[in-house]
């Protein structure tokens, strides 16, 4: 391992220690390339994470070692860093890390940290919502490419409502779609919003897509998770490299890009070029309302519907159905 080496990042000085250690064995990519590859991606980086608090997952000895998830930063940080009270469902309180620049990002490099799963608003204002977040999560037996297919109709069916929305890959198997918003709504509305969008999309195509949350039900369809919008829940975010051994990144991607990607190929090798070459494909994108969604959430309520269900870690909430599968709710 080389010694310790001091980088000049954006006017803070930041050390790296162990610069050669192998953090990703397809390739042999180290620490320092890891560090080099934030910042061939800074600009983008932080035009969708600046600001907002982190999750930080560690991997000290490079993916595929020992990990964990770290949501507090340690007494021992520099007095330079900037972190943000953050929650958990049940009220527990940490200090997290605020990717406030670039400098914060290369430090939690230096501690093993090969995962940023970020919160949906700037520090400081976690009423005010800045992403509606649509996972595309693959049930068992569901292909890429219908999860591409799932991606395009929600696009479409957005469109028809007037939002935008852009696409990123996940870094795994599925694929993250984005809507900027307005600073209008917290967490509660924001998750209306992606249930009325779910079962929206679940009546419209049954047979690809589902909203229910209970997984015997799901069967070999693409569910949306609108969990994922719940208060305190991070994603993990727009070009941060994912903790496997091929260095794969969560990449932003443009729509006509779609059927030409290959995630798998989408590492810390390839997207500084592809950046580049093509540029940001979310540069563009505005802040908009998600009132059309809303409305047809509350018309959903008047009509008798309840809400949909919750993570078994939140409290019980208002218009909740039973929290049991439907299964032991037969056999009861």
């Amino acid at each position: 391992m080389g010694e310790t080496v001091t980088l000049d990042v954006g006017g803070t000085e930041v050390s790296v220690s162990h610069p050669d250690k192998v953090f990703f064995k397809t390739r042999g990519e180290t620490k320092l390339d890891l560090v080099n590859y934030y910042r061939a991606v800074a600009e983008p980086l932080l035009n969708t994470l600046g600001g907002r608090p982190l999750l930080m997952e560690r991997y000290p000895d490079g993916a595929g070692g020992k990990s964990w998830f770290q949501k507090r930063v340690p007494a021992s940080a520099p007095e330079w860093l900037q972190t943000t009270v953050v929650e958990t469902p049940n009220g527990t309180t940490s200090d997290a890390l605020v990717a406030a620049d670039l400098a914060h990002i290369v430090w939690a490099v230096n501690m093993g940290c090969l995962g940023f799963h970020v919160w949906p608003y700037q520090a400081g204002h976690p009423d005010r919502i800045e992403e509606l977040r649509i996972d595309l999560d693959p049930s068992p037996g569901v292909g890429y490419a219908e999860i591409c297919e799932a991606a395009v109709l929600t696009r479409d069916f957005l469109t028809e409502d007037g939002i935008d929305v852009r696409l990123k890959t996940s870094g795994s198997r599925g694929l993250h779609l984005y809507v900027s918003l307005l600073p209008q709504w917290d967490s509660y509305r924001v998750r209306a919003a992606a249930v009325a969008l779910a079962r929206e999309l679940e009546r419209r195509h049954p047979d690809l897509i589902t909203a229910k949350w209970w997984k015997e039900e799901r069967g070999r369809r693409v569910f949306v998770d609108f969990n994922q919008n719940a208060p305190h829940k991070t994603v993990f975010g727009a070009w941060c490299v994912r903790p496997k051994v091929g260095g794969q990144v969560s990449t932003p991607i443009a729509w006509d890009d779609l059927d030409e990607v290959e995630p798998e190929e989408l590492t810390i090798a390839t997207v500084p070029g592809r950046l580049a070459e093509s540029g940001d494909p979310w540069a563009d994108a505005r802040p908009q309302s998600i009132e059309p969604l809303l409305d047809r959430y509350d018309r959903d309520m008047a009509a008798g519907l309840q809400d949909a269900p919750w993570p078994p870690v939140y409290p019980k909430q208002p218009n909740e159905p039973p929290r049991v599968a439907p299964s032991r709710a037969k056999r009861g």
